[in-house]
């Protein structure tokens, strides 16, 4: 691999001839080979938008030259628009605040817009990647800011598959309202329940996760860009720092607000450890979903078998015809890892010390992440599971008939200790609890069959008026 030297203040570091980074870049390659990951995406996208109405902004304030200014912009541009993505190289488990990262967008760009004006890579005695590119800025608000941007980027997304699985679960509800079955708490026989409301009660969670997510918003949009350093402004002008917002509100869309505290919005990670809870309380009730799925789908001989989810693959490679719920399970491996990441993010939030958290790479990378996983893994959920799940209401119907379940609609009328006992013997004899009540003269037949009616078994009141 042929190379070429760049300098930084450390002095002089070998970098790839072809390579848009720079020497430190290089140096965080070489001092960080930890995970072999790379900053997600949409993290680049943010910071390299910050970059470019950075530009704009320094060139509108005239500390920038403008044909510097358009540089940089233009080389934003190709970035944003999907180039030299591959040049974003350092990992993810790196030095403090996000210095690396942040000097590896300044390295790029620069070395980008010395091309276009026709100049080498490396050259930086008219174009440099702290002084131009970095203008106004510090690692310490670029970082912040750029992870606001790309949790905005990515929840739209989100939200919107969040909503498409509501619907989804919503349209099963009702599609199933009509089958009665045994409801079951502490995996026992309970009351009658309809299998629609099961799933209505799925939609209904997924609806309050999703107002969860969105109550994260206005927290993402306060943003502490023009703090630099420490929170003072030191090397930022104030018409930079409103332009940077405005700029920023232009660029991405976003309804933007500059913070009222730039210390505060440096030192506090408050709303990246909101958005994270909200995704941590996502993934326990998504969790909580497959399993019941899983549960509720599972035998087919020897499980409840009340409900069949699609087949999408074989399910094991020794046991022909097996069939596993596939995307359920994946669902709950995408749950524990947002847990997870969660659990990451609150430390690293904690971690702050005085005028910065210098975890913010870590918080960068669990969020994105989290974002990621979840976004896809509710895509599949919902087209490959959710929207195909058949009930089977002959085995519903079988086990709502022999559960102990429903001696609990008849206490209101024959009382709670005789309806104990006519559970008890029904357990002990294997009959049903309609022929022993029947048997032991506890309610006249039609009373029974008035009591057993679906309305009065899934449906708030007594079974009977009270006599």
């Amino acid at each position: 691999m042929t190379t070429r030297i760049e300098r930084d203040s450390l002095g002089e570091m070998e970098v790839p001839e072809q390579a848009y980074y720079g020497a430190q870049t290089a140096r965080a390659v070489r001092n960080f080979p930890i995970s072999g990951l790379k900053p997600h995406p949409a993290y680049v996208w943010g910071t390299i938008i910050i970059k470019k109405c950075a530009a704009r902004a320094n060139r509108a304030t005239g500390r920038l030259p403008a044909e510097i200014g358009d540089a940089i912009e233009a080389a934003a541009d190709e970035v944003l628009a999907g180039g030299l993505r591959d040049q974003f190289v350092v990992d993810p488990f790196q030095a403090g605040a996000g210095t690396s990262h942040n000097m590896n967008a300044n390295e790029v760009l620069a070395n980008r817009a010395l091309e276009l004006l026709g100049r080498q890579r490396g050259d930086f005695s008219t174009l440099h990647p702290n002084d131009h590119v970095n203008m106004a800025q510090s690692t310490n608000d670029v970082i912040p800011t750029a992870i606001r941007l790309a949790s905005l980027e990515m929840l739209d997304p989100l939200l919107e598959q969040l909503e498409a699985l509501e619907q989804a679960l919503a349209a099963k509800g009702k599609e199933f309202d009509h089958i009665l079955k045994s409801g079951r708490t502490h995996l026992q026989d309970a009351v009658p329940i309809r299998l629609g409301q099961e799933f209505n009660a799925y939609a209904t969670a997924m609806a309050k996760n999703r107002e969860g997510l969105e109550l994260c918003i206005p927290g993402l949009l306060e943003l502490g860009i023009g703090g630099t350093a420490a929170g003072t402004g030191l090397n930022a002008e104030p018409a930079y720092i409103t332009a940077m917002v405005e700029e920023l509100s232009i660029a991405t869309g976003f309804p933007l607000i500059g913070s009222s505290d730039l210390f505060e919005a440096m030192q506090n990670m408050d709303p990246f450890l909101a958005l994270s809870s909200a995704l941590r309380r996502l993934a326990v009730n998504l969790g909580r979903i497959a399993n019941d799925l899983r549960l509720l789908s599972s035998g087919p001989r020897t499980g409840l078998d009340e409900i069949r989810l699609p087949t999408v693959q074989p399910g094991s490679s020794i046991m022909p015809g097996k069939i596993n719920p596939s995307m359920a399970e994946m669902t709950n491996m995408v749950c524990f890892q947002v847990m997870g990441c969660d659990q990451a993010v609150m430390l690293a939030s904690q971690a702050g010390q005085l005028e910065l958290n210098v975890m913010m790479p870590l918080i960068a990378y669990n969020l994105t992440f989290s974002l990621e996983l979840l976004t896809n893994c509710l895509r599949k959920f919902t087209e490959s599971c959710v929207t195909g799940i058949v009930a089977n209401q002959e085995r519903c119907r079988r086990y709502l008939e022999d559960s102990l379940g429903l001696v609990t609609v008849l206490a209101p009328s024959i009382g709670y200790n005789a309806a104990a006992e006519v559970a008890k013997e029904s357990v002990a004899s294997g009959r049903s609890i309609r022929q022993i009540v029947l048997e032991r003269g506890l309610m006249p037949e039609a009373d029974l069959e008035e009591a057993m009616r679906p309305e009065h078994l899934t449906e708030p009141g007594l079974p009977l008026n009270e006599r």
